[in-house]
């Protein structure tokens, strides 16, 4: 792949599955497949999902990041054979490596290299063209660049209709659930947390705590588990992403807390200030909801000190899809 794939040899990108076509205990082709892109506005469209609910999706498509048909194998129609026989076991493969199915597979091709007819004969499709945007270390570059062309290939004849409804089946679901935060969040969330006392000394002080609460909250909201996942989420904002969380403004950019700012602040700041400012920008959010859902689910093997089980309610707003309360109670007598 590094010697002949005009992109080179390809990182570990989420989860990832490499595979080799031979034939005769020769090798024909590689590829590769790799996790979805976070934001692409042309496959979005076409699958027609709200925007607070497709980071919980993302794992449900897989990018096929590599294709490469070596040299001395360019016969006619071996490339889409090949393509359409990984397709075949992909998703029992992806479900047996990483315990959850698939529904689509994405693909960008580069229309100053290839015209995309290998996808094309293998039955992908054509949903439009990326902005030309790319990936850097400070989130995404400032300027476009080539545009590439968009290609999606459902692998069940109802993948759109299943990545698209507000309520995913149980069988796609996996981990907690997480969300995708608007501008508009990221631009409220500090302001929230503006009145809680700061408990770290003044001196060396680089980022306001507001900031730094509101970057922790949305991370975990977007689905982020412990200290590390909460900084390496918080690096990979744009920086139109962190200007509106109130990130500290040197050098011409923008900077995030780093980890250990985080963790600091986390364990020092007062639990009960925090949990009422949170609770605030969740009722302002939720503002526009005029139904609510409510379920409950029982605690297995959970037992209070009076002997009672365990129970957890909890509440969505069907307009908003957020979460109003959740919390942990006993049976009533």
């Amino acid at each position: 792949m590094a010697a002949h794939h005009y992109l080179g040899a390809l990182p570990k990108i989420g989860h990832t599955l490499w595979y080799v076509a031979t034939y005769k205990e020769q090798w024909l082709a590689l590829l590769s497949f790799s996790a979805a892109a976070w934001k692409c506005a042309a496959r979005d469209a076409w699958i027609g999902w709200d925007f607070r609910y497709q980071y919980d999706r993302l794992h449900l498509i897989a990018n096929n990041s590599r294709f490469l048909i070596l040299p001395e194998h360019h016969v006619p129609n071996l490339a889409s054979r090949v393509l359409a026989l990984s397709e075949r076991r992909l998703a029992q493969d992806w479900r047996a490596r990483f315990g959850y199915p698939l529904l689509l597979l994405e693909t960008f091709v580069d229309p100053q290299r290839f015209r995309g007819t290998i996808y094309r004969a293998a039955n992908w499709r054509y949903v439009g063209d990326t902005c030309g945007y790319r990936r850097t270390r400070d989130g995404y570059s400032a300027a476009p660049s080539s545009a590439k062309h968009v290609f999606v290939r459902p692998l069940q004849a109802n993948a759109q209709a299943y990545l698209s409804r507000p309520v995913l089946d149980p069988q796609y679901r996996h981990g907690a659930p997480k969300l995708m935060l608007s501008a508009e969040h990221m631009v409220s969330l500090p302001t929230y947390f503006a009145d809680i006392p700061d408990p770290r000394r003044g001196q060396g002080r680089r980022h306001p705590l507001a900031t730094v609460l509101a970057i922790a909250a949305g991370a975990t909201l977007c689905g982020m588990h412990g200290y590390k996942a909460i900084s390496l989420w918080a690096k990979d904002l744009s920086q139109k992403a962190r200007a509106r969380f109130r990130c500290c403004y040197r050098n011409g950019h923008y900077a995030v807390p780093s980890r250990t700012v985080i963790r600091e602040v986390l364990t020092r700041v007062d639990p009960q200030a925090l949990d009422l400012a949170l609770q605030c920008w969740n009722a302002q959010q939720a503002s526009t909801d005029e139904g609510l859902a409510i379920d409950a689910k029982t605690m297995c093997n959970a037992i209070d000190t009076d002997g009672r089980q365990s129970h957890i309610p909890s509440t969505v707003g069907h307009q908003a899809h957020s979460c109003h309360t959740e919390k942990k109670s006993a049976r009533c007598p």
